[in-house]
């Protein structure tokens, strides 16, 4: 991870548009580790061979891996220290797999100074170790989380875009 500053921003000094940010390189000891402490080994993030045999074609990182370095970034940066989350919203559009790099992002869309509440705009980006292209956000269309079949179609046609472009937003996120 790069430096970064960390502490807390106080409400009274946050402003509309303000952005943090951070950028990891995910590991295959990070998932390892997210594996041992959320207990969660499905073996398409931590057994080779069986991942190979998935829609995936090798392991990938959990989603909630890159989902804490927004976490990060609102609990270090922006607003900081103290920060409780209230709710959130993810949509994961790729995955990320050991050895790429995540690129998380914060940034303020609304404050209600009167209930001592931040409205964040969150995106983590992706790009594949193999990638020689700058980072850009590439903007897919939202998918109806209820219309499985679209998600499932969705999904292929942006893994089909991926191996062309080798990068893309990893997901999107709304903190109220």
């Amino acid at each position: 991870m790069q430096d970064i500053i960390r502490g807390t921003i106080f409400i009274e000094d946050i402003e509309l548009g303000m952005t943090r940010s951070l950028q990891k390189v995910i590991t295959d000891g990070d998932i390892e580790m997210f594996a041992k402490v959320s207990t969660d080994h499905n073996p398409v993030h931590i057994d080779e061979e069986y991942a190979q045999n998935t829609m995936f074609k090798g392991r990938i990182a959990h989603g909630m891996l890159s989902a804490a370095l927004i976490s990060a970034v609102i609990g270090e940066q922006l607003p900081g220290h103290g920060t409780i989350y209230m709710a959130q919203n993810l949509k994961f559009l790729a995955p990320v797999r050991p050895g790429d790099t995540v690129h998380a992002q914060v940034t303020v869309t609304d404050i209600q100074p009167e209930k001592s509440r931040v409205k964040l705009d969150c995106v983590a980006l992706w790009m594949a170790k193999t990638s020689s292209l700058a980072m850009q956000p590439l903007w897919p269309r939202r998918a109806h989380l209820h219309d499985l079949t679209y998600l499932a179609l969705g999904f292929l046609r942006h893994l089909a875009h991926l191996a062309r472009q080798c990068l893309c937003v990893l997901f999107e996120t709304t903190n109220s």
